[in-house]
């Protein structure tokens, strides 16, 4: 039942302003389910190295994720977690932090031949390492880990442009990455001076026409709205400019002000921010031009090229989705390498020491530094599945997951389905008895979907935060 045609789509069918108003709470992005606020500290590395053991020979891919906690600068909206440092000299220690869990994990799998077909370097900056340093860590994960050639898999890294020349682009090109996403935001003066984050168009431009030189198949730019003193005009400028160096995929990500939560928002003039209603007005501005400029929309917060290989995934019902965003790669095992990493294998999540102390000790003596985590019941697979296609297909084959989780779908979710009438009165969705479609209103709010399939929301642990939809 996959009916998406988002490429058909126009902005009026996607942003209808009253219903986006009625709808606009906190909920989480689902990159996992459940959700992060659930991981408990009863998980911890005797667990974490017993599901190594028991999925080594597992046949389904492998995903490895590589955390580089290190920026030379803070990003005032930035709510990841990052070392903020200009001590290069601290890559090097960490780097043999990083060899060592890459070993341990290895050898707790028995040398695992399950294929890697996809990997991301996030953080922080991955290129605050240097070149070699990059050389030595992909050394390492090829010698004791079975990627598949390049051509077949996903794997990517983030880029600060201002932290990338035209030789580490070729480096990242010889030790096998393909893709590459950019962090921009705003190209607005005022805005950039306002987050701390000064970085012109003509250095960005230069490290994407590097990168399409050097052959990598797909460049993402990631941009912000609700930043301070912006407005429609002046990130419309913004946009003119990306349309322009024309990205395979583009993020819109909303800026979520939660300065309780991340420390360098508060250097953010609360002041400055644009009105609720200018937010949505940018939005909207923003969803028209991208579209009109022949964008696809994915899904949450993504647009990509009618021709990309996320566009042409949801259009088969193959894309996926997990804590690198929306991607082409069936559900495989998730590993985290590296401080604060979460991984997702054999049912479970996964998640490494935030403070790098304490990483640190776990590491240097032999044990794994999982702090928390979480397993999964057969409900949380069942709902986490649910929750998955509607992110990627925007509808539900209720026959699917009666044949693979032997339930009355309509019987187990008689709550949720009956919580979707509103929604369907306000044609977000429509309901039928073999299954259930977003409409292309409800695609902006498809959280809120998914929000009425979590188990978990009725009974929030107190003090948790989540950003808002829009």
């Amino acid at each position: 039942m996959h009916e998406n045609r988002a490429s058909q789509l126009g902005g009026a069918d996607l942003f209808d302003l009253d219903i986006i108003k009625k709808y606009d709470k906190a909920g989480p992005r689902y990159t996992s389910y459940p959700t992060a606020p659930m991981f408990h500290a009863g998980i911890g590395s005797a667990d974490y190295a017993a599901t190594l053991k028991r999925v080594a020979d597992d046949e389904a891919p492998l995903s490895l994720y590589i955390h580089i906690p290190f920026c030379n600068t803070v990003c005032y909206y930035c709510g990841c977690n990052k070392i903020v440092t200009k001590q290069y000299d601290r890559a090097a220690p960490y780097l043999e932090l990083l060899l060592k869990e890459i070993d341990m994990v290895a050898d707790a799998m028995g040398n695992t031949r399950r294929p890697v077909t996809q990997l991301h370097f996030g953080g922080g900056t991955p290129t605050f390492m240097n070149n070699d340093q990059m050389r030595i860590i992909m050394a390492r994960l090829r010698e004791r880990f079975n990627f598949v050639p390049t051509d077949q898999g996903e794997f990517s890294i983030e880029i600060d442009p201002r932290e990338c020349d035209e030789n580490t682009v070729a480096v990242l090109q010889e030790i096998g990455l393909n893709r590459m996403s950019m962090g921009v935001q705003d190209f607005d003066p005022i805005v950039q001076k306002a987050v701390n984050r000064i970085q012109s168009k003509e250095e960005t431009m230069r490290v994407l026409n590097e990168a399409r030189a050097h052959g990598f198949e797909s460049m993402n730019i990631d941009l912000m709205y609700g930043l301070p003193h912006q407005t429609v005009e002046t990130f419309d400028r913004t946009l003119d400019t990306i349309i322009e160096f024309s990205p395979d995929r583009i993020a819109l990500f909303n800026y979520a002000h939660l300065p309780h939560m991340f420390m360098p928002q508060r250097r953010i003039d609360e002041a400055a921010l644009p009105s609720p209603q200018e937010k949505l007005n940018i939005l909207e501005h923003s969803i028209n031009k991208l579209l009109d400029a022949g964008y696809v929309f994915i899904g949450m917060d993504h647009f990509a090229k009618p021709d990309d290989e996320l566009t042409i995934a949801q259009q088969e019902g193959k894309l996926y989705r997990n804590f690198q965003g929306y991607s082409t790669q069936a559900d495989c095992d998730l590993i985290g390498l590296g401080v604060t990493s979460i991984g997702y294998v054999g049912g479970g999540f996964f998640q490494n020491a935030r403070e790098m102390d304490a990483y640190t000790e776990a590491v240097e003596g032999n044990d794994f530094a999982v702090f928390r985590g979480y397993i999964l019941s057969d409900e949380d697979h069942l709902r986490r599945q649910v929750i998955m296609r509607l992110m990627c297909d925007f509808a539900l084959d209720y026959g699917q997951f009666e044949q693979e989780f032997g339930i009355d779908f309509k019987a187990h979710f008689a709550d949720g389905l009956a919580d979707l009438a509103e929604m369907q009165a306000d044609q977000l969705v429509e309901l039928r008895d073999d299954g259930l479609r977003v409409l292309p209103a409800g695609r902006l709010l498809i959280r809120n979907v998914a929000m009425v399939f979590d188990e978990y929301l009725q009974k929030k642990k107190e003090g948790t935060s989540f950003s808002k939809v829009i």
